[in-house]
């Protein structure tokens, strides 16, 4: 990797570590909605040891894992690019000697960094202090999880480029970034878990790239399913999307062009 792009990493990971009452004020937030979710999803034992899979230990595990990864994997998205594209300064991006998908994908890996050292640590070592958790049994497994973690940022990253890319065409794309955040959290294993929707709801879900944002690394951490196709099914979406997000961006650049005369 050229030198230029790891000095962009670290430079994401020290922008958010600059604000850390943010990322103080985050952590509650996601401790207060970590407990909440827990007392509602428990209600769905009330009548059965198991769920679709899922037992009391996986489903509070499920709720903690993914309440620290909302901040890693950034499910609900953000306006960076698009509001550099509504200003002009894309230009001055476009005249750098650096890819811009791979510059911002750079930064991103620095802010996920980030955000996997303070917003998922935190939540998961209170989860672990408060209930049983379901963790990783082997390193093999922590590994495959760390793996569909980075997996999961480059899916996540992939469609917010290209939702943020529609502001080369749309005077105002953010309804895209509002519409994708309900979206996502369903879809992606947020709310519940995919396992609980019916069979015929689980396939089209599961045909989507918003489970592997979440719901995938969660189900490889609770060894709920074999890890291989989980993984695949990340590194598949990971490679269109980006693949899409660079047709995408070539097209725009010469919409650009074209506008500019």
């Amino acid at each position: 990797m050229p030198a230029c792009y790891l000095r962009l990493i670290r430079a994401g990971f020290q922008r958010y570590a600059t604000y850390r009452q943010a990322v103080v004020a985050g952590m509650a937030t996601n401790l207060v909605f970590g407990f909440m979710r827990c007392a509602v999803l428990l209600t769905v034992f009330a009548g059965s040891v198991q769920v679709a899979g899922y037992d009391p230990s996986r489903t509070v595990t499920f709720v903690w894992i993914g309440q620290g990864l909302i901040a890693v994997v950034l499910i609900w998205g953000n306006t960076d690019f698009g509001e550099r594209v509504r200003s002009g300064d894309i230009a001055i991006d476009l005249l750098r000697p650096i890819d811009p998908q791979a510059a911002l994908l750079a930064e991103d890996l620095g802010r996920a960094g980030f955000a996997l050292l303070t917003r998922f640590t935190v939540p998961l070592l209170v989860g672990a202090a408060l209930f049983d958790l379901t963790l990783p049994a082997s390193a093999l497994r922590w590994a495959a999880f760390g793996l569909s973690v980075l997996l999961a940022v480059l899916v996540s990253f992939a469609i917010r480029f290209l939702l943020n890319l529609v502001a080369f065409w749309l005077l105002d794309w953010r309804g895209l970034l509002s519409v994708h955040a309900v979206v996502a959290g369903v879809l992606g294993g947020l709310a519940i878990p995919i396992a609980f929707f019916p069979g015929w709801a689980r396939v089209v879900i599961w045909a989507t790239p918003f489970p592997a944002m979440l719901q995938a690394p969660i189900d490889i951490a609770i060894s709920h399913g074999s890890a291989l196709p989980l993984l695949a099914h990340q590194l598949a979406w990971a490679v269109v999307l980006l693949a899409a997000g660079r047709l995408m961006l070539a097209r725009a650049v010469r919409t650009l062009v074209i506008q500019g005369g």
